[in-house]
């Protein structure tokens, strides 16, 4: 059974993405103590359903903390996948002020003070989820809309076959950085279309800006230096056993030069995995900000 445990911080858009992953044929269920979750998977798997999505958060308090033992014995039968919803405290501060809902750890056991600051609540929650996130799919919600989010998780599920899934991302740095990210490489150094007032409105998507690039020796090293480095230590993120990797490449307003590169490095390991007839490794490619801003 392929099974989803979707987990983050609350108000990052779980809710969302369980209802993506019930469109996609998935059986699914909300904030399901942890101690029922292994029984519900053998049970489902004896009536032969192939797709589970649980969706557990910190509203089960500090038994979240048994869900990775969980997670070993399910995966003794069964290929398990986390992902792990996240979002600046800022934005959530936002989304809780215009949905006016209360956070799910807003009550306080202790009787002289029963309310918890919004702020502090989910710094808590961060802190009772900090394990899974550490061994979880990340995906930063901060910048991007609840239709943008379904796309994304449609794209996860495009590919459910085992190996490594690299992730290129393309960001701005005045947006913030990627928290779903395990490199970071910052492009801001390199030559700057943005500045040329022909090729300020496109993007690096665009024959112009990629020509522009392509024309600069820094921009070519800079490409060559990073596919040198995500080809040297590749194996060892292979032998790690993990499920994906998260490559984002920024640059100040992830329009121009993170977007041309991100796609150079995407289109250099297609034909790499290509010539070598696929395997264990899978591609995926993202534009945060072009994708943003499209939804606006």
């Amino acid at each position: 059974m392929r099974i989803f445990i979707i987990t983050g911080i609350s108000g990052s858009g779980k809710s969302v993405a369980l209802n993506a992953l019930e469109d996609a044929g998935y059986d699914c269920v909300d904030n399901l103590p942890v101690s029922f979750i292994h029984d519900l998977a053998e049970s489902l798997s004896k009536q032969g359903r192939e797709k589970l999505a649980i969706a557990v958060d910190a509203r089960r308090g500090h038994s979240i903390k048994e869900l990775p033992d969980v997670i070993d014995k399910l995966n003794r039968n069964h290929d398990v996948r986390i992902l792990f919803l996240n979002a600046n405290t800022e934005t959530l501060v936002q989304r809780y002020s215009e949905t006016r809902r209360r956070h799910p750890l807003s009550q306080s056991n202790d009787t002289r003070t029963p309310q918890v600051a919004l702020i502090d609540a989910i710094e808590k929650e961060r802190e009772l989820l900090s394990e899974l996130a550490e061994t979880a799919h990340n995906i930063d919600t901060s910048h991007i809309k609840a239709h943008t989010l379904r796309s994304w998780i449609q794209d996860l599920l495009k590919d459910e076959r085992p190996g490594l899934t690299i992730l290129f991302e393309s960001f701005g740095f005045k947006h913030g950085v990627p928290r779903d990210a395990d490199l970071v490489f910052d492009v801001r150094c390199l030559p700057n279309p943005h500045y040329d007032p022909q090729l300020r409105p496109l993007t690096g998507n665009d024959p112009e800006v990629a020509n522009f690039l392509r024309e600069h020796s820094d921009v070519q090293a800079m490409g060559d230096d990073i596919r040198r480095f995500i080809e040297t230590w590749l194996p060892k993120y292979q032998a790690d056993r993990r499920s994906y990797l998260t490559i984002a490449i920024g640059c100040t307003g992830g329009q121009h030069r993170s977007v041309y590169l991100s796609n150079c490095l995407f289109d250099y390991f297609e034909k790499r995995v290509q010539t070598s007839g696929g395997g264990e490794l899978h591609l995926l490619k993202r534009h945060r900000e072009l994708e943003s801003n499209s939804t606006k």
